[in-house]
């Protein structure tokens, strides 16, 4: 249950298109760990060099677990080794419990994943305009694919350690819970869905939610220290979460069965046993097979619909390695980021957990350990690319994604996420139009593309009922957009990045200049101030961004100092932008230097156009706190 990606990335707002010129470097030679010592080893290394105090791991094959244990520490101030017992938080992974609970229900006939949320609920808040057409179902909260946003930082924000029920927390910012397309037709990831669905088993049952899943998972698989509050064992052998060296506070998560799960490495080899077990563990069925087969496919986009072999199931999505797709789930909350994943065919997987934020060591590690479990495994065959005939709609041109996980981030998804489809030897050719390198796909025949390396179908041509031809990419769904469009757009925030520079540098020049009475006072004065004043106030809203992602739930989940000042740094340059462009149109005839006119008024403009743009989608008056 991480924060969403857009408010960390508001923070580099300046620097968004500057992307271009970032270089990519080159993987480091990929380690094969042929034993657990020289994986464990492997791993150690990644920990030294990243700055992660701990990390639990649980490795388990066919007959069984092969590593349960940890490395390094759970508290660095006391000196606490971690170990096989030692609890971390899980994040999102525990979304995979409301899924087998729901499941449970389907078996016994008590619940149906295609039944209406409003007919189940009417007392939880949520607004469709396409219900009577296309309701919210149990499957879509599961799926993700509801159309909902991610809920919002209010919600991320809220931290009482009584703690709130379920319902309160349901009742407590359902602003979030609003379809932005129709439900069922893209997936949009989002932590709302989970906890609905948690609330229905709840309601169905007749017994908390926590509770029904302590009784019929935990206790009964055995994962004897899981937790959704920080009980006495948590508070006995729960790992400390740093973020930059720092110990974080533990945070009572309000939706609780979208990401608080404590689990040590322990407990995490008897979940993938039952992944592994296909439901089965130790002769005692938790669910039946065919339910974790519905986990693992995705069904209910138009992109599933069309053909994909890819994508978000039932609390559980695809994760390619190499040649291979685990089927998966990670999770982050501050501090801590854990991966959860398994190779059915194989029967083998894996879960690990890091006390610290790292993004790099996270990477490396899960790396480290799908080298290690595909080291001895066969690559699947191929199937041949089909002939593209003609027959087939035109894919190529330029796409941007359209189902962005909070909507106040689609202004930064269309201009940063174009990407170019092209047709090269008969292969389909993806390359991002800011950063990035190059994809092939192999034609699949309907306007469908498969991974060269996996042979999965991953790419799939259809319409939406909203916007027309698209195309789904996995969990992204791209529209066409014109060249027009893709690189005025990107050419635009450029020049407006290098105007804001340059009039920092200007200033040095004229500033001194006006402090000794070369520049005169009225016009030629005017035209330099207000795009000057309305770089300073944007670049004051990204610094003041940042200083609010230091203590993100503190400064910017509540009305603070911090917040306040951000929504009012974004006013400011508004209004500073219309006065650029108000004050270039006024002065056109005055005398002043032409050179100085034409600079000033271009950098007024472009105030202007990204005023504009900026206020159009939410972001000029952005309240982070509501």
């Amino acid at each position: 249950m991480r924060l969403p990606g857009h408010l960390r990335s508001i923070v580099v707002l300046l620097g968004l298109f500057a992307c271009a010129g970032v270089v990519a470097h080159e993987d480091e030679e990929a380690i094969v760990a042929e034993t657990i010592d020289e994986l464990l080893e492997a791993i150690n290394d990644v920990l030294e060099e990243h700055d992660t105090p701990g990390v639990a791991i649980a490795i388990v094959n066919e007959d069984g677990p092969e590593y349960i244990g940890a490395l390094g520490k759970a508290n660095v101030e006391n000196d606490i080794a971690a170990d096989a017992d030692t609890l971390f938080r899980i994040g999102s992974t525990s979304k995979m419990f409301v899924a087998l609970a729901v499941l449970q229900l389907v078996e016994e006939g008590r619940l149906s994943l295609d039944d209406r949320l409003a007919d189940l609920a009417p007392e939880i808040e949520f607004e469709n305009p396409w219900e009577e057409t296309h309701p919210v179902r149990v499957v879509h909260l599961l799926e993700h694919t509801t159309g909902w946003d991610d809920i919002h930082l209010p919600e991320y924000a809220h931290n009482d350690p009584t703690p709130a029920t379920l319902k309160e927390g349901l009742d407590y910012h359902p602003h979030s819970r609003r379809s932005r397309w129709q439900p069922g037709t893209r997936t949009s990831y989002c932590n709302a869905g989970p906890p609905v669905a948690a609330y229905i088993v709840q309601k169905v049952t007749g017994q908390d939610f926590e509770d029904y899943v302590q009784q019929n998972f935990f206790t009964s698989l055995g994962m004897s220290g899981a937790s959704y509050r920080r009980s006495e064992a948590v508070q006995e052998r729960g790992a400390t979460l740093y973020t930059n060296g720092e110990p974080v506070e533990y945070w009572h998560i309000l939706m609780r069965p979208s990401g608080a799960i404590n689990a040590s490495a322990a407990d995490m080899a008897r979940f993938l046993q039952l992944f592994l077990g296909r439901g089965t563990v130790d002769g005692v069925q938790y669910v039946a097979a065919e339910s974790i087969d519905r986990m693992e496919i995705a069904t209910t986009t138009d992109g599933a619909r069309a053909g994909l072999e890819v994508g978000y199931g039932l609390n559980n999505y695809t994760s390619r390695h190499e040649h291979w797709v685990y089927q998966s789930h990670n999770g982050g909350v501050e501090g801590g980021l854990t991966e959860f994943a398994y190779l059915p065919d194989a029967n083998r997987g894996y879960a690990f957990m890091i006390n610290s934020g790292s993004g790099a060591a996270y990477l490396e590690i899960s790396k480290l350990i799908r080298n290690y479990q595909t080291r001895d495994l066969e690559e699947p065959e191929i199937p041949a690319a089909v002939p593209i005939t003609g027959t087939e709609p035109n894919i190529e041109g330029l796409y941007h994604p359209i189902n962005s996980r909070q909507q106040v981030g689609y202004f930064m998804d269309r201009v940063l996420g174009v990407s170019r489809l092209s047709m090269q030897e008969g292969e389909l050719i993806r390359k991002p139009l800011v950063g990035g390198e190059a994809s092939e796909y192999l034609p699949a025949g309907d306007g469908k593309f498969r991974s060269p390396d996996s042979g999965r179908v991953v790419i799939a041509q259809t319409t939406d009922p909203l916007v027309g031809p698209v195309v789904h990419m996995g969990t992204l769904v791209y529209r066409p957009v014109s060249p027009l469009v893709a690189y005025g757009q990107l050419t635009i925030a450029l020049l407006w990045l290098v105007s804001i520079v340059t009039s920092f540098m200007y200033f040095v020049v004229w500033g001194v200049r006006k402090w000794r009475g070369k520049v005169p006072a009225g016009p030629s004065t005017r035209i330099r101030v207000w795009p000057l004043l309305a770089g300073v106030s944007i670049v004051a809203f990204a610094v003041l961004f940042a200083v609010g992602m230091g203590d993100v739930f503190n400064r910017l989940g509540k009305p603070t100092a911090i917040s306040v000042a951000v929504m009012l740094a974004s006013v400011v340059f508004a209004v500073f932008a219309v006065l650029s462009a108000w004050t270039a149109f006024r002065e056109r005839n005055a005398e002043m230097n032409r050179v100085n006119y034409w600079y000033c008024t271009t950098s007024s403009g472009l105030h202007l156009v990204v005023a504009v743009y900026l206020a159009w989608f939410g972001i000029i008056g952005i309240q982070t706190w509501t």
